[in-house]
């Protein structure tokens, strides 16, 4: 789960639709990556970092965090 870039999305009010439509790809894919389902490519990462979060390393954006709810 990406807890990390999750929270910055938040924080900068850019939505799942902002970064589907950067990427030309479903919302739904979107939330499947950011849930950790699947893992956004090196391209799609850099390319977010350098759309909405060009302040950030993208190292801090895209950390895995384990999800110990399950």
């Amino acid at each position: 789960m990406l807890r990390t870039l999750k929270a910055e999305m938040v924080r900068y009010n850019v939505k799942a639709k902002d970064l589907a439509e950067l990427l030309d790809v479903r919302v739904a894919t979107i939330y499947d990556k950011l849930n950790g389902h699947y893992d956004f490519s090196l391209t799609e990462a850099i390319k977010i970092k350098r759309k909405f979060f060009p302040d950030y390393e993208i190292e801090y954006l895209f950390e895995k965090v384990e999800d110990r709810s399950a």
